[in-house]
């Protein structure tokens, strides 16, 4: 293993408000520590940032120093870019701070906040902007992967709402870019996926909803599962932008609202949140209770925030993880076929697969509009392998991996590149498509050695 000499130790440590934490520090063990466990990765320092300036030493010094460098936001990221071994880490952990101004629905989030940070803020005003589905992720590397969430129908991508950045670039300068300034940049952050330097502060243009909102779960015996999509299908078909319906298949955990004898067992989940008054909602999902015979339901209305950590029980940090990821423009008999096999055949009680419903607002904007390119993607699909035993480890990627193989050809091509793995970097042009190239270019401009590579990486131009 790589360590800092003494004098370079030094000159990181009186360059910073923060820490810098090192493998002989009592610290290191649980700072290295990240939400998937199959990391295990042994960086040569970590800094703690307090500040945008220790951001910029940090920067800095791994640049000067010649140390690989990787960057820290919620450390949630599946195929743990968050590390690297031997190098320096700038942890942004502690920069958590955001700032809501409700007038001109405009919201500030710091690169270390987590999703629960920030929806804690802006929903103290009624207000949000589309996140994901578990709030211990990061707001940073959800937003450089383009962002979907529940709220995405309505208001479309993460990204849509971004209207600025404050950014500290290889050669580490504070820039901003936004529409006006930088647009270069600015596009290419909008899923370049943190190829382009250290965002330390997003801007966000927030949206009304909640704080109160109709969400809950339909749970249907897996011997229903093939009529109850082909019926989710043509649901979804025609819902409302305001209606956000995901398909789980999975083992059913032991919720209170299911009886005993489900738990443990094969089923399917239908998730929902409706962002319009709860009350016009009910009459809208009154049709998903009938796509067959319930064997559980908890359907009602609960503040938003609630219904954004619903899935942090099944989604806490220390278990392995192993994910394979689809897009879909639409939904086959096929695939429903594939799928159904492969849940009878479950490797882990944790493993699941789930289609999340995107469109609507999603797919506004044009392709070119910014780095994220998969502007026809109504559903993204994720096999969440799941376990405890390294001993499980090739059963259970390898499960993950044949029902890769089996769904691909009823994919439309595309990938959500938040959701590749750490063996996935040949993917990397399929997450980009058309926007590979550019992307490339703009790389050259603000990164053109490659200091930030620790991730899905586009290579320079």
């Amino acid at each position: 293993m790589k360590n800092l000499q003494s004098t370079q130790v030094e000159a990181l440590r009186a360059g910073i408000q923060g820490e810098v934490i090192l493998p002989d520090d009592a610290a290191y063990e649980k700072a290295r520590q990240v939400w998937n466990a199959m990391i295990d990765k042994r960086p040569a320092a970590m800094v703690r940032c307090a500040t945008t300036q220790d951001v910029v030493h940090a920067v800095n010094f791994a640049r000067d120093h010649a140390f690989t460098l990787a960057v820290r936001g919620g450390g949630h990221n599946i195929a743990g870019s968050a590390l690297c071994d031997d190098g320096i880490v700038i942890d942004l952990s502690q920069m958590k701070a955001t700032q809501v101004d409700a007038g001109a629905r405009l919201g500030s989030v710091e690169g270390g906040a987590t999703l629960a940070d920030f929806d804690a803020a802006t929903q103290a005003h009624g207000l949000a902007v589309p996140l994901g589905i578990n709030s211990t992720t990061g707001v940073a590397g959800l937003t450089l992967g383009g962002g979907f969430g529940w709220l995405s129908r309505k208001y479309g991508m993460t990204i849509d709402s971004l209207a600025s950045a404050e950014v500290v670039t290889s050669a580490g300068q504070v820039v901003r870019a936004s529409a006006t300034e930088q647009p270069d940049l600015f596009w290419a952050l909008r899923g370049g996926s943190g190829n382009f330097g250290v965002v330390t502060r997003f801007d966000f243009r927030l949206h009304p909803v909640g704080p109160n909102v109709l969400a809950g779960l339909i749970v249907y015996p897996f011997s229903e599962a093939k009529a109850v999509l082909r019926q989710y299908r043509d649901f979804m078909a025609r819902a409302p932008d305001d209606l956000s319906v995901w398909t789980v298949l999975r083992k059913a955990p032991p919720l209170p609202f299911l009886p005993e004898a489900v738990h443990g067992q094969e089923v399917i989940v239908l998730a929902l949140l409706y962002t319009g008054d709860p009350g016009e909602g009910q009459s809208l999902v009154e049709p998903l209770r009938g796509f067959a015979t319930p064997v559980g339901t908890h359907v009602g209305v609960m503040p938003y925030v609630a219904w954004q950590q619903a899935f942090d029980p099944l989604l806490t940090p220390g278990a392995r993880n192993y994910w394979k990821s689809h897009n879909f423009s639409e939904l086959q008999d096929g695939l429903f076929d594939a799928v159904i096999d492969f849940i009878a055949t479950l490797p882990s009680p944790q493993c699941e697969i789930f289609f999340g419903a995107i469109g609507g607002a999603t797919l506004g904007p044009a392709a070119d509009s910014a780095a994220y390119a998969h502007r026809d993607a109504r559903f993204v699909m994720n096999v969440h392998g799941r376990w405890d035993d390294p001993a499980d480890d090739e059963r259970c990627m390898r499960w993950a991996r044949d029902f890769f193989q089996a769904s691909a050809p009823f994919a439309s091509g595309g990938v959500y590149v938040n959701f590749l793995t750490a063996d996935e970097g040949g993917r990397v042009q399929a997450a980009y498509g058309q926007n590979y190239a550019r992307l490339a270019q703009v790389k050259r401009k603000y990164d053109p050695a490659n200091l930030f590579c620790t991730n899905q990486n586009i290579v320079p131009a």
